[in-house]
């Protein structure tokens, strides 16, 4: 097994479940994504593009799905969160039942297609 699965497979319940339904939902949305272990959470990527990560926060008690590019997104950002980051933006989950697949997968979708854009817009550097 992979760090990344070790990752996932070592979190505490209901993390772990959370884990790997959106894993699942990822790779169904994005067939050729793959799971990389990097920063110590699991990271996906299509080719060398980064698309999104998933972090567990036992302290608070929830699941991040990250968006490197969600300086770019336009879709579900009023469902996203950035919580003191200046440019990532992430859907969080507590429990199972909070995740809408839908919306997930349009999110992962438009991430895709904004693969090839830099981690900020020109604007956020000013």
């Amino acid at each position: 097994m992979n760090p990344a699965e070790n990752y996932i497979l070592n979190q505490p319940e209901p993390f772990r479940s959370i884990l790997l339904h959106v894993k699942t939902v990822i790779e169904n949305a994005i067939p050729n994504v793959s799971m990389k272990y990097k920063w110590r959470i699991p990271c996906f990527y299509i080719d060398k593009s980064p698309i999104c990560y998933l972090n567990v926060s036992l302290k608070k008690g929830f699941v991040d799905v990250g968006f490197w590019n969600s300086a770019h997104l336009t879709k579900n950002l009023d469902k996203m969160v950035s919580e003191k980051r200046k440019v990532v933006k992430s859907l969080r989950y507590s429990t199972l039942e909070e995740i809408d697949d839908t919306l997930l997968a349009e999110v992962l979708l438009e991430a895709e297609t904004l693969k090839s854009k830099g981690f900020y817009k020109r604007e956020d550097l000013n």
